[in-house]
């Protein structure tokens, strides 16, 4: 995945919290689609399920990732200011990701004369607090829809891989975030007001999911033409046959049956399902990067989820 070197990066699109304590947990963030907490990608139900919390079963490490050419929060509006940046540094390629996702989606609201609303993505280590509760680094990457918010301790991508098995990159990491992003348009939508906490193979939870990956992929069929800020041009250059690749990897191995399979018990049980199994999701994300219309992903009209 590359980034063109003379588009201009908005940082303002990224809260920087790392390094200021993110605040302590006063209260766990609740759990559920609709609206009602965490609609983030790490199957939290499971987890909690398996170890009796968010800090048992699986948990994630909040230690912080040692990254090539890491910036702090103070240095990251200095540091990234272009594409170029974007393809030297971790963080400025994040910032880079933000912005082509939502520079699509604005153009795609706006096409249908609705306002896209942006929403920022706060980097965190350790702990937050949201406007859907208190939440660690255990919980992975969540879209809060209180506050209309994108939150993420960077530490799960290392995760993702050393205890998931994932292959990694950057474009697995963009993966996640157009996942969540996702999250943000159904909230903008009213789509997520359609689910409670029910789970199984064919419940609101997972099909909010998988629209979700859907809706991801479709902001990958447009990454390289997508306008982004003043300019209008695209942030990104190139995704590789090799980039996809790694992002249906890791699409399988936050699966349901995965999960439970491989970091839990070692029993399937899809009447536990939230988030879909592997070759849903796979299925989900393909679907949006091979026509690139948001209206081909709704999950919530079909018996034939895959």
């Amino acid at each position: 995945m590359e980034f063109n070197e003379d588009v201009s990066l908005d940082t303002s699109q990224v809260q920087d919290m790392r390094g200021s304590g993110g605040g302590g947990v006063g209260g766990r963030v609740a759990a559920g689609g609709g609206g009602l907490g965490i609609v983030g990608l790490i199957i939290y139900f499971l987890l909690s399920q398996f170890g009796g919390g968010t800090g048992g079963g699986v948990p994630l490490s909040t230690d912080n990732v040692q990254r090539d050419q890491q910036v702090s929060a103070s240095d990251l509006s200095e540091q990234c200011r272009t594409g170029k940046d974007a393809n030297t540094n971790h963080d400025c390629a994040l910032v880079a990701v933000i912005n082509s996702i939502q520079g699509y989606w604005t153009d795609e609201f706006a096409r249908s004369n609705v306002t896209y609303k942006e929403a920022p993505t706060n980097f965190f280590s350790g702990s937050v607090n949201t406007a859907c509760g208190g939440a660690t680094a255990d919980v992975g990457p969540f879209y809060c829809p209180g506050d209309g918010e994108v939150y993420i301790d960077l530490t799960f991508f290392q995760e993702l891989q050393s205890r998931f098995g994932a292959t990694g990159g950057t474009f697995v990491e963009a993966y996640v975030l157009a996942h969540e992003y996702g999250h943000h348009v159904q909230n903008l939508l009213g789509t997520s007001n359609r689910v409670g906490r029910e789970t199984g193979p064919t419940s609101g939870s997972v099909r909010l999911e998988l629209q979700a990956d859907c809706y991801a992929g479709v902001w990958a069929n447009h990454a390289t033409t997508a306008p982004t800020g003043a300019s209008g041009k695209p942030l990104i250059r190139n995704i590789s046959e090799e980039d996809i690749a790694n992002a249906l990897d890791a699409a399988s191995r936050i699966g349901d049956d995965f999960i439970q399979e491989n970091l839990g018990g070692g029993t399937v049980d899809e009447s536990q399902f939230s988030h879909g199994s592997s070759a849903q999701r796979q299925k989900w994300f393909n679907q949006g990067l091979r026509n690139g219309d948001p209206a081909q992903c709704n999950t919530f009209d079909t018996d034939n989820l895959g």
